[in-house]
């Protein structure tokens, strides 16, 4: 496992409207902490920053464009410098140029991190491993939230996180942690 000196980080989602609690409960307590390390990694070494940004389409959002929760909180805030993604679906990948925008740079590898990893997180690593990127989901630095299946059975956090990291490894992207990602230069 070798993290390529232009390997994207993505940052999925992290505006203030993903605190908000109506959400319900999550896993991963210490997710944003991770993403931190690797932001502050990536910064470090220079390497290619893409944040993505949620307008959502529907005012009861907690990411409808009207309202302080679309704003990205102040500790991921975008740096001159670095990409910003607006999208309005899950994937990121989807009517927004962020494939135009890898492949014009040469990247062909990318480290997801972000929210929820059953919804935004594992649209976007299926469209990167399906467009042929090498593709890596960090799964201490991704949460979700408490949700029913489809037969009405609820689910913690924690199970629909591990379903859709199930979900994504081998065929799609290669889950791995944070300490993976510090230790793969």
């Amino acid at each position: 496992m070798a993290l390529m000196a232009n390997a994207a980080l993505i940052i999925i989602d992290q505006q203030k409207g993903i605190l908000h609690p109506r959400l319900g409960p999550r896993n991963n307590p210490q997710a944003e902490e991770r993403m931190l390390e690797l932001l502050r990694h990536w910064r470090r070494s220079e390497r290619p920053v893409i944040h993505v940004q949620h307008l959502s389409r529907s005012e009861d959002s907690v990411f409808w464009p009207q309202q302080s929760g679309v704003e990205f909180q102040e500790r991921f805030q975008p740096l001159p410098g670095e990409h910003l993604i607006q999208k309005q679906v899950p994937d990121a990948f989807c009517s927004t140029g962020l494939e135009s925008l890898l492949r014009e740079a040469g990247i062909a590898q990318v480290v997801i991190v972000g929210v929820a990893t059953h919804n935004s997180v594992e649209s976007t690593a299926r469209s990167a491993g399906n467009l042929g990127f090498e593709t890596w989901v960090v799964h201490d630095a991704c949460f979700t939230f408490d949700k029913a299946d489809f037969f009405g059975h609820a689910r913690s956090a924690e199970e629909v996180h591990g379903m859709s990291l199930g979900n994504l490894q081998g065929e799609y992207a290669t889950v791995v942690d944070t300490t993976q990602i510090l230790t793969a230069d």
